[in-house]
């Protein structure tokens, strides 16, 4: 294997970049706008310009690169085209022929951004060391991915590891934004406990630090480590939905460890232990000691996957 890697995991605002040493060392990492005019056709040009730019820096010659990966915020099929991608404008787009043809026949491969940071804390993050894992991505929405055998699991139809639409409630009459109703996301993203919160507080007359200023995942997982016994129904109600689902996808798939990542796991070690004695009690016996761990690379797993799938 050659000495170098880039992982670019390409937003809707940024795309975030890393320079890598194949062994998994991050060697820089930096930053580029994303531009989404005349249906992103500028995107990939302005992304190997940018790659050029570094290697010239570094003096890095392509001889010296195993390859390109990259996240994109959207279905990928197997053969990294992708066949719409609304957050950047693309329809019918070949990733690695493009990016490869710009960069001068390096090899390209693409991949889900969500699978793809699935994908980089198994390699260098919080699921280091195993090679099977589900991960759940707790932030607007909820986002995932599985990682079997090293592998990435993206399906047939490029939807493998969207936890986020496991139907969880199916008598909800409010819609999911995939037009669905009941889905995970609907309860466990941060928009989901800020809906849980005020469900809550309607319901119920009971004194609150949550009627006392904006509410949020935030202070509702504030008001929990408190001790407010209205955040606490809150957050047992959240673990629930999230812990039963995890024990499903986990009887499926049967990982080594379960993570999760995204805005809403910074409420830390509290979080994780409501979301382990739910999913506890409903795990399927061989299931129920698989541990349930913080992802660890933040906003870095992006282009850690990335980098892994050329790495």
């Amino acid at each position: 294997m050659k000495k170098y890697g880039f992982g670019v995991d390409i937003g809707g605002t940024t795309c975030k970049i890393g320079l890598f040493e194949t062994t998994g060392s991050l060697v820089d990492k930096w930053e580029i706008p994303t531009d989404t005019r005349e249906e992103g056709k500028n995107i990939l040009p302005d992304i190997a310009a940018s790659l050029q730019e570094k290697m010239a820096e570094k003096k890095i010659g392509k001889e010296e690169i195993e390859g390109i990966g990259i996240g994109l915020p959207g279905p990928v099929q197997p053969d990294g085209s992708v066949p719409l991608c609304v957050n950047l404008g693309w329809k019918n787009k070949n990733i690695p022929e493009e990016m490869g043809s710009l960069m001068e026949g390096v090899p390209v491969k693409a991949g889900n951004d969500a699978n793809v940071a699935a994908l980089g804390e198994m390699w260098q993050g919080g699921g280091k060391g195993n090679k099977s894992l589900v991960m759940v991505t707790l932030g607007t929405g909820v986002g995932g991915g599985i990682i079997i055998d090293g592998k990435i699991v993206s399906g047939a139809h490029g939807a493998g590891g969207e936890i986020g639409h496991a139907n969880m409630e199916p008598e909800e009459p409010e819609s999911c934004n995939c037009g669905n109703h009941g889905c995970l996301e609907q309860m466990a993203s941060a928009t989901g406990i800020v809906r849980l919160a005020r469900q809550a507080l309607k319901e119920s007359g009971q004194d609150s630090l949550l009627r006392k200023g904006e509410v949020s995942a935030k202070a509702v997982f504030d008001a929990y480590k408190e001790g407010d016994a209205l955040a606490g129904r809150v957050v047992e109600r959240f673990a629930a939905y999230l812990g039963r689902a995890l024990a499903i996808f986990a009887c499926v798939v049967d990982p080594e460890v379960i993570l999760l990542g995204g805005g809403v796991s910074r409420a830390g070690e509290p979080l994780v232990q409501a979301v382990q004695r739910e999913y506890k009690k409903a795990a399927f016996s061989p299931c129920k000691d698989t541990p349930i761990k913080l992802a660890a690379l933040g906003n870095d797993a992006g282009i850690y996957g990335a980098a892994k799938l050329v790495c």
